[in-house]
């Protein structure tokens, strides 16, 4: 993997073009305002930097990251992804992405939304409960003691190796949680939701394990 697409740079995306570019990256940056407003941000991170549209990220990026508001995923470009590894970080939060249904009634996750989007790409939940600061704050090199672990959930085992991979490249460890279904268990206002609650602690896989054994459904909360 030599060039990280994102489609979405908002905060979440702009952490992991910084880290990703200090990994050696190549990093081709979108929203959906244009490539010219991310212009600021391509000259902080530097010539291996540079703005695109979503279409033109998806097709240069080797791994691709979707980090935009839920409410917009029917707008992720579909077939420059085709058979690519995509990191969904996506969270729903009705009072800014509307009621959707089939969430609410819990028949789905928020990544296997975007999977059936996106249904010849490998798509893999990550990135979701980690707060964007801590993405740079707290990235730490492998073997550190001090170094965080992310969960991860999709369908697709060499996905997987490929987001955990990227993860260690950018300074944390993953746990695999299993295939997407499982993804409600850090999904929002869960307990793995919030533990990176106090800015700086690192998360063990221990403590991620224990809270993502404590996930409570909406519907039983």
């Amino acid at each position: 993997m030599t060039t990280l697409g994102l489609i979405g740079s908002g905060h979440i995306g702009s952490a992991l073009a910084r880290r990703a570019v200090d990994a050696g990256y190549d990093v081709v940056l979108s929203n959906s305002r244009g490539p010219e407003t991310l212009a600021g941000l391509v000259a902080e991170l530097g010539p291996k930097a540079r703005a695109a549209t979503p279409a033109e990220a998806a097709e240069a990026g080797d791994l691709v990251v979707v980090t935009v508001p839920l409410k917009a995923y029917r707008d992720v470009p579909v077939e420059p992804l085709r058979g690519k590894v995509v990191i969904d970080t996506n969270n729903y939060y009705p009072q800014r992405d509307g009621q959707i249904a089939e969430l609410d009634d819990e028949s789905t996750t928020v990544s296997e939304l975007l999977q059936a989007h996106l249904p010849e790409s490998r798509v893999v939940k990550a990135f979701n409960n980690i707060p964007a600061a801590a993405i740079v704050t707290m990235a730490r090199p492998a073997g550190d003691p001090d170094r965080s672990v992310l969960a991860i959930a999709g369908d697709d085992d060499e996905a997987k190796r490929t987001a955990t991979g990227f993860l260690d490249e950018v300074g944390f460890d993953a746990h695999d949680v299993g295939p997407l279904a499982e993804g409600w268990r850090y999904q929002r206002d869960t307990e793995a939701y919030g533990v990176f609650a106090v800015p700086g602690r690192p998360v063990t896989e221990e403590q991620l394990r224990t809270a993502l054994a404590a996930a409570v459904r909406y519907r039983d909360m």
